[in-house]
């Protein structure tokens, strides 16, 4: 059973999630877009997979990582991190909020 056709509430939620304003026309050209999109995928479910081992990856490759050393000759005193702003709290730097309390 294909659920992939979007509502405009749908559209208006995900873009509102995406800090997005859309026009009518807009949410309207999208809804289409998006219904399409998730048409496609919902095809994947057609796929027989049931003799199919999962997999992460299929190259053979592993992944290599060092060990984290600390050189205290390339790393800066607090003061100095912080010399070039006056917007400062407790020994970190002052930004504007990125996120709020209704996202």
């Amino acid at each position: 059973m294909l659920m992939s056709a979007l509502t405009t509430d749908d559209v208006v939620h995900v873009a509102k999630l995406a800090k997005l304003n859309l026009t009518k026309e807009e949410v309207e050209k999208y809804k289409k877009q998006l219904s399409s999109v998730l048409a496609y995928f919902e095809e994947l479910n057609e796929v027989d997979t049931k003799n199919v081992e999962p997999t992460s990856q299929t190259t053979g490759l592993k992944n290599i990582t060092r060990e984290d050393k600390i050189d205290p000759t390339r790393t800066l005193k607090l003061d100095d991190a912080l010399s070039g702003t006056d917007k400062t709290k407790n020994g970190y730097f002052v930004v504007p909020a990125i996120l709020d309390k209704n996202s």
